[in-house]
């Protein structure tokens, strides 16, 4: 069984071929998909696919690039959806300043409260970091023992894959993996323990290389599977074993 740790079924893209893309998944081994919230309504609607789907589990959270529509009304919303049973995590949650579509003070004030949330409600969380490793360091530091969670499409050095494992993360790697350009970040997940990797497309994003040009989706993961498996000098199955585990063990499903 292969888990999709971090997908977004809930995007517009899907709604017409849901169903296809769910057999599709279902056919290539993967077999539990979490659909991560960005925002109020994808976080709502990730709920409503998951009580419709079985193998289907949720996210709450606001990403980055929606931190400024965060507030205390909104944030009691994702207190009070955090407690539905196929929520697994507070996430996506973090800080982007490639795009800055939120001001940076925004995006750490509402990364702060997201994570003080986990705390306060007992979930793990899914971290978004795009050109930020530092700050999102020194925030997640704040809650250092307090919470765990993953590292979503893991983007930095090694050493910071080393320091967020000492915190109790994962680290979750995507479709770049496969791309022929990703040297460094092949060099990592190479070196990396195992039993702290997850697999993730991010659909409908970052589509693997083999099916460049195509909307990516949770059916592709094999992907990224096989690309680790080669990587780390084990068998695939022994990969998708593991990395079900780990899924299983940060988000307490079963």
């Amino acid at each position: 069984m292969l888990v999709d740790t971090h997908a977004h079924l809930q995007w517009k893209v899907f709604d017409k071929d849901l169903e296809k893309v769910l057999d599709r998944a279902r056919k290539a081994d993967v077999n539990c998909i979490i659909n991560i919230g960005y925002n109020l309504s994808g976080s709502k609607k990730a709920i409503k696919l998951a009580e419709r789907y079985e193998g289907l589990c949720a996210t709450v959270g606001f990403h980055p690039h929606n931190a400024n529509q965060l507030n205390e009304n909104v944030l009691n919303e994702l207190r009070k959806l955090s407690a539905h049973p196929n929520v697994v995590a507070i996430g996506e949650i973090g800080l982007d300043y490639y795009r800055n579509l939120s001001p940076r003070k925004v995006q750490l004030k509402a990364f702060e409260a997201q994570l003080a949330l986990a705390e306060e409600v007992g979930l793990p969380v899914v971290i978004h970091d795009r050109d930020v490793h530092a700050d999102t360091l020194k925030m997640l530091s704040k809650f250092k023992g307090r919470i765990k969670g993953v590292m979503h499409c893991f983007s930095g050095s090694k050493e910071m894959a080393d320091q967020c494992i000492k915190s109790n993360y994962y680290i979750s790697f995507a479709g770049p993996i496969t791309f022929p350009s990703a040297h460094r970040l092949q060099a990592i997940a190479k070196e990396i323990d195992l039993d702290r990797i997850l697999l993730e497309t991010d659909s409908p994003w970052l589509t693997p290389q083999k099916e460049r040009g195509k909307r990516n989706e949770p059916a592709f993961l094999i992907h990224i599977a096989e690309k680790i498996a080669e990587l780390q000098g084990t068998s695939l199955d022994k990969l998708a074993e593991t990395t079900a585990n780990n899924a299983k063990r940060i988000f307490r499903f079963s």
